[in-house]
């Protein structure tokens, strides 16, 4: 028989010989953290942003063919005429009602046709009929002319030129239009990820504990560790809920300020812009389309916060969990990583999922962007609706439009983010700020 004694030395070397409880992190830490990461981010790499929207904003009206013909990678600094297409074709841009004067709207780089010359101070467009032609001019006739004023600049579509475009033609502040709407979300959008995707990988692991659905690796899994499927569906959802919760709102507000062609250093236009700041925008668009058009694009935004998030703390995770692992091994112990180890695999896990949802961003752009007036309809109104439509007016390609500067973007936001919410992390443990006692 063992003794009382021996019971509880036993007991203490067990305990002793366990891998401490990890410290949960209260819901705050990950406020702070995130919110200050979110903040870092958004301030440096917010011009990619804006030359990523432009990017997908822009698109051509002519067909398929006459884009291929012409290529797509050409501003319209130049005189063009369009040939064998239809006035009544929508996807040529020109309309015109009965009755009225023969002449041509045509939409070349914003989203409709009529708000076209309001959006591009840099063009002016003109399309006159001949005469013999009564009903109006055939379209061999119709010639587009763009022409440049002073300041305006022969630029491609690609990053580099879309930004030299946007800051001869409206200044170097003109790359961080949106701003202040990305800040007002930034703090609890980046809280509710990081704060859901705790909880859900918390509730997922213990209900895969509880089924036997990880075949016993989830028991196996010291404390504080999941499974990849856990961390993946975890990921999932946490992009799920901050996509409903902060970011659909709060990049339609983005998306219009971002999408308006007005320069930031003539006063005259920056009197005249429709949208201002993040609060204006939000109740414009309240008064002028309804509380749900807040919510334009939300399918396809929750789709590609969930791809995101799920592929992002899959991947760093796994990446996360080796490295450490790794040092173990080597006998250095459990000292987590270091900032450059965080910085690099957060910016190697932010790319994958942009490379396979990019056309959910892109349809997801052209919806918030459009203005809905009462009577008519929108003319992108659904996933699949817009992703066919933009195929085929564009050409398949286009539903990769922004790619480039979307990677630039997420790929060092990511970076960034993961580095600096491990620091302030670090940092708050440290001086034993916002933990909670595991037995609680």
């Amino acid at each position: 028989m063992t003794s009382p004694s021996d019971d509880k030395s036993n007991s203490s070397a067990a305990a002793a010989a366990a891998p401490p409880a990890p410290k949960k992190k209260h819901p705050l830490m990950h406020l702070v953290a995130g919110g200050t990461a979110g903040f870092i981010e958004s301030s440096i790499c917010h011009p990619l942003d804006t030359i990523k929207t432009r990017m997908q904003l822009r698109r051509q009206a002519q067909t398929v063919e006459a884009v291929r013909a012409r290529s797509s990678l050409h501003e319209p600094g130049m005189i063009r005429r369009v040939v064998g297409s239809s006035l009544a074709d929508p996807a040529a841009g020109l309309h015109r009602t009965a009755g009225a004067p023969a002449v041509a709207a045509v939409a070349v780089d914003g989203v409709g046709g009529g708000g076209m010359a309001a959006h591009e101070p840099g063009l002016r467009m003109a399309a006159s009929a001949s005469a013999g032609h009564p009903g109006g001019p055939s379209p061999a006739q119709v010639r587009v002319i763009a022409s440049h004023q002073p300041g305006s600049v022969s630029a491609t579509l690609g990053p580099i030129g879309t930004a030299k475009r946007i800051v001869t033609r409206e200044g170097f502040t003109a790359l961080y239009k949106g701003l202040t709407a990305v800040w007002t979300g930034i703090v609890p959008k980046m809280a509710i990820r990081f704060v859901s995707f705790e909880w859900y990988r918390e509730y997922l692991g213990s209900l895969q504990m509880r089924l036997g659905g990880g075949g016993g690796d989830q028991q196996q899994l010291p404390p504080g560790q999941y499974t990849r499927s856990v961390t993946f569906f975890a990921g999932l959802a946490s992009g799920l809920t901050e996509a409903i919760m902060v970011v659909t709102p709060a990049e339609v507000c983005k998306i219009r300020m971002q999408g308006q062609y007005n320069s930031m250093v003539d006063p005259a236009q920056l009197k005249n812009r429709k949208y201002t700041n993040v609060l204006q925008t939000a109740t414009v668009i309240v008064r002028e389309e309804g509380i749900g058009a807040l919510y334009k694009g939300v399918v396809p935004t929750m789709m590609r916060q969930g791809c995101n998030q799920a592929v992002n703390f899959t991947t760093y995770n796994y990446f996360k969990d080796t490295v450490i692992q790794w040092r173990k091994n080597k006998g250095e112990g459990n000292i987590g990583l270091r900032p450059w180890e965080s910085l690099v695999l957060g910016g190697i896990s932010g790319g994958f999922g942009p490379m396979v949802n990019n056309p959910l961003d892109v349809v997801k752009t052209r919806m918030q962007k459009q203005v809905i007036r009462e009577g008519t309809k929108p003319k992108y109104n659904g996933l699949l609706q817009s992703c066919i439509l933009i195929a085929k007016e564009e050409g398949t390609p286009a539903l990769w439009k922004g790619i480039t500067p979307r990677l630039l973007r997420i790929m060092p936001g990511q970076a960034i983010t993961f580095m600096t919410y491990e620091f302030v992390s670090k940092k708050l443990n440290r001086y034993g700020l916002f933990v909670v006692d595991p037995s609680d």
